[in-house]
């Protein structure tokens, strides 16, 4: 399995988050309501999807940084996968796991603040060499244990891996 430097799953969580706020400045609110297409989600819903998620990613984190509680646990295989390519595979997904709709963001700053903050709050318990000497583990819901570093990294995984969502949605925008 490819085995990342903390300092350096730190760095691209940053640059991966700092790219989402950066992108808020191309949209109005309109635009990031805007399904390109009938049941599918606006980029909007994007952006929530990306905050609940990591929201509920970082509290794991946390929960891996402050007990040694299953730290002999693995990952699942599909799950070593991902991080040994240190990506999500190349499928386009239908909705949330728990197909639980999807709200639309009330404000661009709203969005803002939520990324911020989630990236405030990586720093803070992840930086000063925590990620490097945490041993807990935290469960996945489907794809079993992860450290707290190995938290980060799949943040951030998640985060790049809707890139490729926003590109789709963005042609849709820019084209009509």
């Amino acid at each position: 399995m490819q085995t990342l430097d903390p300092a350096d799953i730190l760095k691209q969580f940053n640059h991966t988050i700092t790219s989402w706020l950066n992108y808020l400045d191309d949209y109005t609110i309109e635009m990031l309501h805007q399904q390109p297409l009938p049941g599918s989600w606006s980029l909007g819903q994007v952006y929530i999807h990306i905050i609940d998620d990591t929201q509920y990613q970082v509290g794991q984190m946390k929960l891996a940084l402050s007990d040694v509680h299953n730290k002999h646990e693995d990952m699942h295989p599909n799950a070593r996968q991902m991080f040994l390519h240190n990506s999500f595979p190349e499928i386009q997904i239908e909705g949330p796991a728990t197909n639980t709709p999807i709200r639309q963001p009330q404000s661009k700053e709203e969005l803002k603040q939520a990324l911020l903050s989630i990236k405030a709050e990586v720093n803070q318990s992840a930086g000063n060499q925590q990620l490097l000497k945490s041993k807990g583990k935290s469960l996945h819901p489907g794809l079993l244990f992860f450290s707290a570093a190995e938290w980060v990294q799949f943040m951030e995984m998640h985060m790049r891996h809707h890139f490729r969502q926003k590109d789709r949605i963005d042609r849709q925008l820019f084209t009509c």
